[in-house]
């Protein structure tokens, strides 16, 4: 079974690059444009582990993530945060949200694997 990974970042290219990455590595990628939109998509595919950005219109990643910690379903669901942040304010905010991790952009594809494979064991 490929574990399922939400990407949830308004970058196109950031988009296109996580599911270039997660898909070699054989995970299934379900992708979202802003919090709103995943929020929407979540109920439908059960994901393993979310990776969302934190600035992003309509729902930022800091609503994103209290909109999924909220439902019981996914309290447990692994939340990293793939940002151009690294303020430790808003780490500390995320994490607060219910965040598990946190991953500065530009990503490195293989330290991105191994912290999703990190948090799924």
């Amino acid at each position: 079974m490929k574990k399922k990974v939400l990407t949830v970042d308004d970058s196109r290219t950031i988009r296109n690059m996580l599911l270039v990455t997660l898909n070699n590595a054989g995970f299934e990628t379900i992708q979202a444009e802003d919090g709103v939109e995943g929020l929407e998509v979540l109920e439908e595919c059960n994901p393993d582990v979310i990776v969302t950005d934190i600035n992003m219109p309509r729902l930022d990643g800091f609503g994103f993530i209290e909109g999924v910690r909220r439902n019981e379903r996914y309290r447990a669901v692994p939340i990293l945060v793939l940002t151009t942040e690294s303020d430790a304010e808003k780490k500390n905010r995320a994490r607060q949200a219910g965040a598990t991790g946190w991953i500065v952009k530009p990503f490195d594809p293989a330290k991105l694997i191994d912290a999703i494979e990190r948090v799924t064991a």
